[in-house]
């Protein structure tokens, strides 16, 4: 009986396509974790997708145009909020700053909590709608029945009037959209003691 042949020596090649693979595996993988903030930066920065831009101050210099914005509200399912803005538009000059109120009930028995998502349209007027100001900012707590008025305060960026792609906007939509973000640790009518006997 004759003894098994040894194995053939490995090609050094072979280590280096594993190596390969296994180092675009792990980059795929970060890839795919990075994506969604990665995204959100990059609307937050370009205006993609109809996303507005931050700012700290209001411009120092102001436009010739006057554009109408319109506001829209709404709520999502399993959120018992009534929201309305105090108005249904305003016209405003590129540069002028606006403050506009709006309004949100909770009509619910116990306190909830919600999120606002945010939008412009047309989407390309987002690169250049600055907030100052926003309820969208932070998750909002309102206890049963409360009724808040949040601000929003804004402006049309006057380098909008370079942009020829906007030279036919005459008016932008501001759309709000509350969805329920979690629910409170304790109803506020069990956080109150009973006054029965």
């Amino acid at each position: 009986m004759s003894a098994p042949l040894p194995p053939p020596p490995r090609d050094p090649r072979d280590l280096r396509v594993a190596i390969t693979l296994a180092v675009t595996a792990a980059v795929m993988v970060g890839l795919s974790y990075a994506a969604v903030p990665l995204y959100k930066l990059f609307c937050q920065r370009t205006g993609f997708a109809g996303t507005t831009q931050v700012a700290e101050a209001a411009p120092t210099i102001r436009g010739k145009r006057q554009i109408t914005v319109r506001f829209d509200t709404n709520v999502g399912a399993g959120l018992p909020w009534s929201f309305e803005p105090e108005t249904n538009q305003v016209v405003l000059q590129t540069g002028q700053t606006a403050t506009v109120f709006f309004k949100v009930t909770n009509d619910a028995s116990r306190a909830t909590a919600g999120q606002a998502s945010y939008n412009v349209s047309p989407d390309v007027i987002g690169g250049y709608f600055d907030k100052i100001t926003c309820f969208c900012f932070s998750e909002q707590k309102l206890d049963a029945g409360q009724t808040i008025e949040m601000p929003v305060v804004f402006f049309l960026d006057p380098k909008l009037e370079q942009d020829r792609t906007l030279d036919q906007v005459d008016a932008v939509t501001l759309s709000y959209t509350f969805y329920p973000s979690r629910t409170p640790q304790k109803p506020v009518a069990d956080a109150t003691p009973s006054s029965r006997l």
